[in-house]
Parts: C-alpha cells; structure tokens; sequence
C-alpha cells in the first residue's frame, strides 16, 4: 500500500490533509479536517462520505481530526476486479486508510452498510480501534422485510432509474423530514441517487452482508444508534447489534434510515459525548 500525503496537519482555518492508499485493488482518496483525536467516518451503500457526512462533519471537525474515505464502488474509488464486494474487503481498505492517515488508533463511526464494515474493522483489528460508534446497521441477512426493501431497490437499480430514486428517497427519510423538504427538495434528493455499478455491487452486499459472527470479536467501547423510523433497516436490528456486543450503550434518534442527514446536530452530540 501506499501513502500519499499533501499536507502535514490538518488545523481550523488550513487546507484539510488529503492523500491516498492502495488497498483491495483499489486507490483510496481520503480526507483528513480539524484538530484532535481521530475519528474515521464510514459511509454507507449507494453513497460516498462528502454525501453522507457533509452536514455531520462540520459539527465534529472543531474537536477532532475527521477522516473520511470512500470504499470500493463509491466516489473515485473503483470496484475490484469482477466487481464483487465483501465485508472483509471493505473493512480493510478502511484499515489501510487509518494506517495512511497518521497514528493510530482511532474512533470510528460508520451509518448503514457503514456500520456493519466499522464492527468487522473492530472485530478484525481492535489495535486499529479505540471505540466504535454504529449507526443504522445491522448483524443478519435473513429478516424478510428488510430483504423485500433491499430486493426491490436492487431490482430497480437494473430497470427502472427514475423508480429506484424515487423508492430511495421515500424509504430513507422519516415522513416529517421528507415533507420539510418539499417538491422540489424531494426531486434533487431523488436525482442525486444515481444506480451506477458501484452502487448496484454495494447493495448486493448489503442483501449478503451478515456478521454475527463477528460481534463477540468486538472489543472497543461501542455506541450503537438507532432510528426509530427507519424502513431500510428496521431499528430492531440496531437492537439487536447492541445486545450482541458485550458492554455497548444504545441511543436511538426519532428519525428516518439516513440519520446523518436527517439528524446532524443530535447525532453529533451523541458522538461527541460517547467519545469524550
């Protein structure tokens, strides 16, 4: 792997640090912004981290060294060859970047897919992990209604483009916050969920994506988050995460699937305490 660097340190008021790693057939951009601990923030399916953080990373960069990277399929970072994506896979490009990105350990957080990729980092390198925030994930495969969801989505990312932005966006915000945003809110929100391959190949893994196995391996403080409203992932499973993991606290948020867009400030403060 390699390391590309182009600022020493990241401060309030200068350039972020940006560089890049090799890791899983993959060069990884990543992004490194504000003074303190680290805290690595990893996104979920069909998305890259600017997308799912912009409104978070602002409320934790004054305190601490946010880094955010985007895993295979996302972003500028390509698929590996063949196309098919793992856990384990994702989970090491995510070591690679916090080995690249200065001194470890470090925080995590990750939402959705996120947050199963952020629990198999942990399980597989807790040296690499100081403690672990989850948000809006899940350990099984198998529940029925979030395979329907996760099914329909994928079926709609190969026929129907304007179906599977519109059934997105219905799916992933609670009813008030998609009312706030209004017709026009709701079409740019919609148009902005584009069923590249990437996406496509991420969310096969979120129907493949089981890590039960992993849960007992976890050994860093955890925080696990829940949306109450959420119909991508029913927050049951959020539940279930944190009965799993020995010694984890649990929070859940009155909100929709996609937290960090929906409930920036609360959701920070709930970091912000669990980390400090």
């Amino acid at each position: 792997m390699t390391r590309t660097p182009d600022h020493p340190t990241a401060q309030p008021g200068r350039p972020a640090v940006t560089g890049s790693v090799h890791a899983g057939g993959a060069d990884i951009a990543y992004t490194a912004a504000g003074r303190g601990p680290g805290l690595l923030l990893v996104h979920g399916s069909t998305a890259d981290s600017e997308a799912n953080y912009a409104g978070l990373r602002p409320l934790l960069t004054g305190h601490r060294t946010v880094i955010t990277a985007d895993y295979a399929g996302s972003g500028a970072t390509a698929l590996p060859p063949g196309g098919e994506l793992t856990v384990d896979l994702l989970a090491e490009q995510m070591a690679a970047v916090i080995r690249a990105a200065g001194p470890g350990p470090v925080d995590v957080a990750g939402a959705s897919l996120g947050a199963v990729v952020a629990a198999a980092l942990a399980a597989a390198h807790p040296h690499l992990v100081r403690r672990l925030v989850l948000i809006g994930g899940w350990a099984r495969n198998d529940d029925p209604r979030q395979r329907l969801a996760l099914g329909l989505w994928h079926h709609l990312a190969r026929t129907d483009r304007t179906a599977y932005q519109q059934f997105i966006t219905l799916l992933s915000l609670s009813p008030q916050a998609l009312s706030a945003l209004g017709p026009d809110g709701i079409a740019r929100a919609a148009a902005a969920a584009e069923p590249t391959e990437g996406a496509i190949r991420q969310i096969e893994l979120d129907l493949a994506a089981d890590i039960r196995d992993r849960l007992p391996h976890i050994t860093a403080p955890t925080l696990v988050i829940g949306a109450r409203q959420d119909q991508v992932i029913p927050v049951t499973h959020a539940r279930e995460l944190h009965q799993a993991i020995a010694g984890s606290r649990y929070a859940e948020l009155d909100c929709g699937h996609n937290i960090p867009f929906e409930a920036p400030a609360d959701l920070a403060r709930l970091i912000d305490t669990f980390l400090t």
